[in-house]
């Protein structure tokens, strides 16, 4: 977990705010007594454990304070900064974090003594006088405290407030929320994936992959779809990964070497039973004809490696589709006098049309070729270098070999238009609008937004790690060094959320937003559910 202290010892002192006055501003502060709360204190629904907490709930004038650390704020909702001119800005903001108990090795005492700050302060943008207010701000182990009154936390941020004595204080924020799945620990160590209502994991038990599903009302309750084992000659083989296709969840796992090895790919029923449909190096699309099948690794070498599996039959009955000689589906390339190729996955069907990346020759690379399956006649429709391509609403989007741009046209290859200004890295397309990323060093890109008719403007701004169309939004992961750790981006580029916890997987989900945590790699839900 990132070290967020940093930020609210800023903010926390602002009754010592780092000026030539902070001696004056000491003399000036309130000391007063504070107790720890000896009633049971819940934060949308996270029971706070008081007693052994670093930054615990406070009791002044028998109100109860809230410390502003950077992950509790971000719970309820709120954001804080500070600066010599506007003092401490507390705010509501579009941010969310998954709870964090602060848990501390030492029982905290029954009471203390905090300050009272005299800096200048606004609360939702009304100025506060903090030495005059009943229940002033405090700051306590250089954290800022917030009093929980009506006026604020109903008032200013209609949050729900209520408390007995039975159940203590309960505080629910309406902001988006962090929900840990409650997987089994285990199912961090390899791919998740939430489809049609489950969640689907792997157990790795000796030398067997269990591939589970469970109903998310029930995580527990796993029923086991699928195993294989893992014991190859190069070692055990766990890595498996989920993806949809079609509107259809598949998982993808390897077994072998390079060369000798092949992909596994097997498809997941909605009644649960996972099939294996493909082995070795390849791509496949499904077509009104039957299954395509473009054969990669060392069979792009020889050519002709498109065929058509009729359904229903045996995938020996496959038939070959385009021109023997030409090699499809992968990304050619020539250097000093050798060949080599990589694999390429912007095949398509549109109807009885294939479009694949192809290459005939050492001068014809790389060509965006249209071929049908009722005449097996093909066309070549794009004529410059491409390095992959995506068919987005009826148009060809497509990165050039030459200067690594963006460009588009029609079905046909027709009516090219030049669409980014920089190299291009990822790009996709939410609502007509094309979204791409530019490398900028290691694991660093920058996001834009393609405008073929002015300069394209910066998305972010500061460099992501990784970005993803996920039900018709950005989603955009942010690197390890970063303040947020994924940040939420609707189809106009506007920011919907920043969630505060690193991130370091985006899982496969057909609903809301599926994460993997960095550090304690616990497997969470984003849910945008409205106030």
């Amino acid at each position: 977990m990132k070290n967020k202290l940093a930020v609210f010892v800023l903010i926390g002192s602002l009754s010592l705010p780092m000026l030539a006055q902070t001696g004056q501003v000491h003399a000036n502060s309130a000391d007063v007594k504070v107790t720890i709360p000896g009633y049971k204190v819940k934060l949308n629904g996270h029971l706070v454990d008081n007693a052994y907490r670093e930054y615990p709930l406070l009791v002044y004038k028998d109100i109860t304070y809230f410390p502003m650390t950077w992950y509790d704020s971000r719970l309820l909702g709120l954001e804080a900064s500070w600066s010599n001119q506007e003092g401490l800005r507390i705010y509501q903001g579009q941010v969310a974090s998954a709870y964090v108990s602060y848990k501390s090795e030492h029982r905290n005492a029954a009471s203390y003594r905090a300050e009272v700050p005299v800096s200048a302060i606004t609360v939702n943008g009304q100025t506060i006088d903090n030495a005059k207010e009943e229940y002033p701000l405090l700051s306590f182990r250089d954290v800022t405290y917030f009093p929980l009154t009506w006026r604020f936390a109903h008032d200013q941020f209609s949050w729900e407030y209520t408390w007995d004595t039975v159940d203590g204080l309960s505080i629910q924020s309406h902001n988006p929320q962090l929900q840990t799945v409650g997987l089994p620990v285990y199912a961090r160590e390899n791919d998740v994936a939430f489809f049609k209502g489950y969640y689907y994991f792997v157990e790795t038990t000796g030398t067997t992959n269990h591939v589970y599903r469970a109903p998310v009302q029930a995580p527990s309750d796993k029923e086991e779809i699928y195993s294989y084992t893992i014991n190859t000659s190069e070692g055990l083989q766990k890595n498996l990964s989920f993806q949809t296709r079609n509107n259809t969840l598949w998982f993808t796992y390897h077994l072998g070497g390079n060369i000798m090895g092949s992909d596994k790919f097997v498809k997941i029923g909605d009644d649960g039973k996972a099939v294996l449909m493909h082995s070795g190096y390849l791509d496949f699309q499904d077509t009104p004809y039957g299954t395509l099948i473009v054969l990669q690794g060392a069979s792009a070498f020889e050519g002709g490696n498109l065929y058509l599996s009729p359904s229903g039959q045996e995938e020996t009955n496959r038939k070959g589709v385009g021109d023997p000689g030409v090699k499809y589906g992968v990304h050619a390339t020539y250097n000093g006098g050798g060949e080599g190729y990589s694999s390429d996955s912007s095949t398509a069907v549109i109807g009885d049309d294939v479009y694949v990346l192809a290459s005939s020759g050492e001068s014809d690379l790389n060509k965006i070729y249209k071929i049908n399956l009722k005449t097996n006649k093909s066309a070549k429709i794009v004529e410059t270098s491409v390095s992959w391509f995506r068919i987005i609403n009826n148009k060809i989007y497509y990165v050039k070999d030459k200067d690594n741009a963006l460009y588009s046209s029609t079905l046909d290859g027709t009516g090219e238009v030049k669409l980014s200004d920089h190299a291009v890295s990822w790009f996709d397309s939410i609502d007509g609008k094309v979204y791409y990323t530019t490398k900028k060093k290691a694991n660093q890109f920058d996001l834009y937004l393609a405008d073929p008719n002015a300069p394209d403007p910066l998305v972010w701004t500061t460099p992501v790690s990784e970005v993803q169309v996920l039900n018709n939004q950005l989603i955009c992961r942010l690197g390890e060094k970063e303040d947020y750790g994924v940040v939420l981006l609707d189809g106009s580029g506007r920011l919907l959320l920043e969630v505060a916890d690193p991130i370091s997987r985006v899982l496969t989900s057909d609903k809301g937003i599926l994460v993997a945590t960095s550090g304690d790699s616990d497997i969470r839900t984003i849910s945008l559910t409205d106030k």
